[in-house]
């Protein structure tokens, strides 16, 4: 049975997606990093790969859960697993040459990125499974600490082009695991915060005292940021939390705010105050949506490879227009064309 309030939470998921990628293909002119409009794309942008990550793993521990309820058998693991990451492989290497660097885009085509990171996930997921709950948070916050542990291993140092680019199998392998876009590590952590929601899904109090926690380190933080006088968020460079390389106060911090929004959306289809459930159709095509909206944005960059930038209203429109479009597109797929999707594809190679 599915969830409501879990397919909104995907559906805001992609949603970001798209609004923090379109954002950073179609930028308008003259909005410098400490400009409110970049701020809050900033924002959105933060939490688009922890929430995509995050229910991406409440779906594969779901799923794991439930076909290995009974042990871990090999080949059942394999053809659980194999699919997945194949097909999430192919659909990386996909987004990379529709958004390819040499065509205004900012990929190559080998860049590992979130569906590689969420195909490595689905091959431990079996295991995971087996974990407790309480082995879970450990887990969690030990994948959270590797920051700390790999210095300037994570690639603080690296440019973009670096940060996407790799010579050799064995650099690409630390792109995969430590260094690139979204590296294993740290970034596992949010398909492991995944599997805790799943599990704590009826325990409020535990959830409750963790995202204290998460309150706790996220003053800490801002208590850091003024006596240091580093700036607290950035992209990239400088600051207490950066996402290119994700830092360790940002996968607790951005943790916390992932389960502040699961607890409101569970709390919100309990009493039903907003009804979301126009939402519900986009999540349920996240990967499919994930897939096209690069198809889309590969189109735009190359076109504005030799095009001026936009003007802030412009960019504005464009850029939420083309977000919230997804919602009714995926209402009338969900209406007439439902078993066309990337979704559906790996139901079937997968059961």
């Amino acid at each position: 049975m599915r969830l409501g309030y879990i397919d909104q939470m995907k559906a805001v998921a992609i949603l970001f997606m798209v609004e923090v990628h379109t954002a950073a293909i179609l930028p308008p002119e003259g909005i410098t990093v400490g400009h409110p409009a970049a701020f809050v794309a900033a924002a959105f942008g933060g939490m688009a790969a922890p929430l995509f990550v995050t229910v991406s793993g409440w779906g594969m521990h779901r799923g794991a859960k439930k076909r290995f309820a009974d042990g871990l058998n090999s080949s059942a693991w394999i053809n659980w697993v194999l699919p997945r990451v194949v097909i999430l492989t192919a659909c990386q290497f996909l987004v990379n040459f529709l958004l390819a660097i040499d065509r205004g885009g900012r990929f190559e085509w080998h860049t590992p990125g979130v569906l590689t990171l969420i195909a490595i996930a689905a091959v431990f997921a079996p295991l995971i499974s087996r974990f407790t709950s309480k082995q879970l948070i450990v887990i969690f916050s030990l994948l959270a600490l590797t920051p700390l542990l790999l210095g300037e291993y994570n690639g603080s140092e690296l440019s973009w082009a670096s940060r996407v680019d790799s010579a050799g199998i064995g650099e690409w392998s630390h792109r995969l695991l430590v260094n690139g876009t979204y590296p294993v590590f740290p970034w596992l952590a949010f398909s492991i915060l995944g599997a805790i929601i799943a599990e704590f899904e009826n325990d409020f109090e535990t959830r409750k005292n963790i995202m204290a926690i998460g309150g706790i380190i996220f003053l800490i933080s801002i208590g850091l940021s003024f006596t240091s006088g580093k700036v607290w968020a950035l992209t990239e460079g400088d600051a207490i939390l950066t996402f290119f390389p994700a830092t360790t106060f940002f996968i607790f911090i951005t943790a916390m705010f992932v389960l502040i929004a699961n607890e409101l959306l569970l709390r919100n289809s309990k009493n039903g105050l907003i009804d979301l459930s126009v939402l519900e159709a986009s999540g349920r095509l996240t990967l499919t949506i994930y897939v096209l909206h690069f198809a889309i944005l590969g189109v735009a960059a190359e076109y504005m490879m030799d095009q001026p930038l936009l003007s802030v209203p412009e960019a504005f429109i464009v850029t939420f227009a083309h977000t919230l479009i997804w919602i009714p597109v995926a209402n009338l797929h969900q209406r007439y064309c439902p078993k066309v999707s990337l979704e559906e594809l790996l139901r079937r190679v997968s059961n």
